[in-house]
């Protein structure tokens, strides 16, 4: 009886190690057929260290521009928060692809799938023209609207010049990573970054500080080499779009303009430009009730952050495997099975990010310790990452349930559910909890809790409605 134990429990691990190396890899698998917890395993794996890559980019870019001073960090912080459109856009126009591609695979329609991907494209980068001509003309002008000190917009701005004319390759990197992922090709995605990553570990300290026949660049050596290394990547996606054995294929009759379609990925776009850009200016509204209560309280929270954002990647990597698995079942006809394997996610990110939370929990002074030394800023970063960790679990499957809608083409109701809940309850709560009612900056951090988990049990209502299913992309 031992013996049959062991050889099953062999079996079952060759098979994990073996669906792990598949996963990384690179499969053929129909993720419209067999079993929905190996899909999601071999869609996840990838997707996970996708995101995970994507955040090395600004660690790298932060850990050798600290060596040339605060000035240069603050550039590069400030440019970023300019960048910040660039990304909502990315991000919008990823969503409606992975809607659009997703399905066209599901309706076993790859030409569909590769006439959406060179739209999508040319969208991205029609759109990316237009804010990088102004951008490159008036980056030290921009730098001076931003408030920065004289020696950042005069011998700086280099930097922002460089990043906003070169949007270009963050918009593509995003769009065809989603045509990747949408198609099933995740582990593609997850390569593309790890190329463009290995560059830009390399030319940044080669081209900020001047190692070698290259010239010392200082801030904007920072900006080439991540341009360069994202540009790379996007060499090498358009190499796999057209002579790789991707499961979109483009070819020189894809080539050429399609206004109706177009016109479809625009108005799929909008709602998750939307989402982005509501989630993110409502943290801003939750910085300013925080600086209410001192430095140290807002040097905490800001660290938290980091710490909490970080750990959401894997999560949000997870959570795109819904929106892939919801899009190609539906195309396959298959609903019933799209919802399912929504439900099998969830449950996924659920454990996954439970696990998470306790870490934070029980042990949040570790994780705030790796940032900064001072005791109170630790304190105070320690009770904001302790709370807001307290709902890791409901995050963990919002994400999943929203990510499905926008899958599934709906991106206007996960736009109007965070309008709801970020705009019209989180940041009110936050203030009547910690001003008007006395709670100080703990009422911030429960009613991020408290929104958070609104908008999970808002989102899952809608999901289980299943309107969602007769949306026609």
């Amino acid at each position: 009886m031992n013996e049959i134990k062991m050889r099953n429990i062999n079996i079952k691990y060759k098979s994990f190690f073996r669906d792990i190396r598949e996963a990384i890899a690179g499969t053929e698998q129909d993720f419209t057929t067999g079993s929905i917890n190996r899909a999601i395993f071999l869609l996840a794996i990838p997707m996970v260290l996708e995101m995970m890559m994507e955040s090395v980019f600004a660690i790298v870019d932060i850990y050798f521009v600290s060596r040339l001073g605060a000035d240069a960090v603050a550039t590069v912080g400030i440019t970023e928060s300019m960048i910040t459109i660039v990304y909502a856009i990315s991000i919008g126009f990823s969503m409606a692809t992975t809607a659009i591609v997703s399905r066209r695979i599901g309706e076993k329609n790859p030409k569909g799938a590769a006439k959406a991907a060179f739209q999508s494209m040319l969208t991205g980068l029609f759109v990316s023209v237009i804010i990088a001509i102004p951008g490159m003309i008036y980056a030290k002008k921009l730098l001076q609207l931003m408030g920065t000190s004289e020696v950042i917009y005069n011998q700086m701005w280099g930097y922002t010049a460089v990043m906003l004319g070169g949007n270009a390759v963050i918009m593509l990197l995003f769009i065809i990573n989603a045509v990747f992922r949408s198609a099933g090709d995740a582990a593609v995605s997850m390569r593309v970054l790890w190329l463009a990553n290995f560059i830009n570990i390399i030319l940044d300290p080669i081209l900020i500080f001047g190692l070698g026949p290259f010239p010392e660049l200082g801030v904007m050596g920072a900006a080439i080499a991540t341009t360069t290394g994202r540009g790379i990547g996007v060499i090498f996606q358009l190499y796999l779009l057209f002579r790789g054995k991707s499961r979109v294929k483009l070819s020189v009759t894809d080539i050429g303009i399609d206004w109706p379609t177009i016109k479809q990925l625009i108005k799929l776009s909008l709602g998750g430009i939307g989402q982005h850009i509501i989630a993110t200016s409502s943290w801003i509204g939750l910085m300013r009730i925080v600086s209410e209560f001192g430095s140290n309280v807002v040097a905490g929270y800001t660290i938290a952050i980091r710490v909490i954002v970080f750990s959401l990647l894997p999560s949000w990597g997870i959570s795109n495997a819904a929106a892939t698995l919801v899009g190609q079942n539906l195309g396959a006809g298959q609903p019933e099975r799209a919802e399912k394997s929504v439900w099998a996610v969830g449950k996924v990110n659920v454990v996954f990010m439970g696990i998470i939370s306790l870490m934070l929990i029980l042990f949040p002074s570790v994780f705030i310790r790796l940032f900064i030394s001072e005791p109170d800023v630790i304190i105070n970063g320690a009770l904001s990452l302790r709370i807001i960790s307290y709902g890791f679990m409901s995050y963990g499957f919002g994400m999943v349930m929203v990510q499905a809608l926008n899958g599934a083409g709906d991106t206007v109701t996960p736009t109007r559910i965070n309008l709801f809940c970020f705009w019209l309850l989180e940041i009110p709560l936050a203030y009547l909890l910690a001003i008007s009612i006395g709670m100080a900056q703990q009422g911030v951090y429960y009613a991020i809790v408290i929104a958070e988990t609104a908008m999970t049990l808002t989102a899952a209502y809608f999901f289980k409605r299943g309107k969602w299913k007769l949306k026609v992309v």
